[in-house]
């Protein structure tokens, strides 16, 4: 097998296991949703408030909505489903009090910790398996690949694939 052949292969058999880690990923989040009352697109929402608090840029309904492909008015009938079932919180700002940021809420937290907790207690034992410089190799593979795919989403939605 030359080099070329070898590299294909490769790629292929890091495509198959990232189709089965988001399998498995879709499956134990439909297993968060179901066990809570939550759709498809609710998990999603609650994912991407978590991840804007994680920046520290806590995400408007305009900015949660462009994330999840949604009009305003869907958008919000999830802020309103969520804020019901106690996981996010819609929060203004003192300076305008026009301008409502999301914030993943405290009872939402400790659900998501409960649950996701021994998931992320596996992850940390499979990350401490390997050396600094592979965990540091993996994020540049994950975040490139993730890169890429973002990339051609945006490419299909604009009509430029």
């Amino acid at each position: 097998m030359d080099t070329d052949d070898h590299r294909r292969e490769q790629t292929r058999a890091l495509g198959r296991e990232l189709r089965r880690y988001f399998v498995e990923a879709r499956l134990v989040s439909h297993a968060f949703a179901d066990l809570h009352g939550l759709h498809a697109t609710d998990l999603h929402a609650l994912i991407e408030v978590m991840d804007a608090e994680g920046r520290g840029t806590p995400t408007t309904p305009g900015r949660l909505g462009e994330a999840l492909g949604l009009s305003s008015g869907a958008t919000t009938a999830v802020i309103d489903r969520l804020e019901r079932l106690g996981q996010i919180r819609r929060v203004r700002t003192g300076t305008d009090r026009r301008r409502v940021y999301l914030h993943y809420d405290e009872q939402g937290m400790v659900l998501a910790k409960e649950f996701f907790g021994p998931l992320h207690e596996r992850i940390y034992q499979v990350v401490a398996s390997f050396t600094e410089q592979e965990v540091e190799v993996a994020h540049r593979f994950l975040t490139a690949v993730t890169d890429a795919a973002a990339d051609h989403r945006r490419a299909v939605r604009d009509g430029l694939s």
